[in-house]
């Protein structure tokens, strides 16, 4: 099962992200805030608020939005195992 197990904000929608597999990597997310759910993290300062959730494994909002690791490992560029 993927993890995330280190994450850090970079910029604006953008994560860096390393998982339990050695993959890591940045991603950006700044269009996959569509759904309303991640409306507020449109707004950076809402965005730099995430944090890696040490039960679910992933990056977690205060306001309940998350990304499946899956879906975050998607999005990886520079990737470097």
């Amino acid at each position: 099962i993927l993890h995330v197990t280190d994450s850090r904000i970079v910029a604006a929608h953008t994560l860096w992200l390393r998982f339990n597999d050695g993959v890591e990597g940045v991603a950006d997310l700044s269009h996959d805030l569509d759904a309303p759910v991640f409306e507020l993290l449109k707004d950076p300062a809402h965005f730099t608020a995430g944090r890696l959730d040490p039960m679910l494994h992933t990056v977690v909002w205060p306001c309940g939005a998350d990304f499946a690791p899956e879906f975050l490992r998607s999005r990886i560029t520079n990737a470097s195992a």
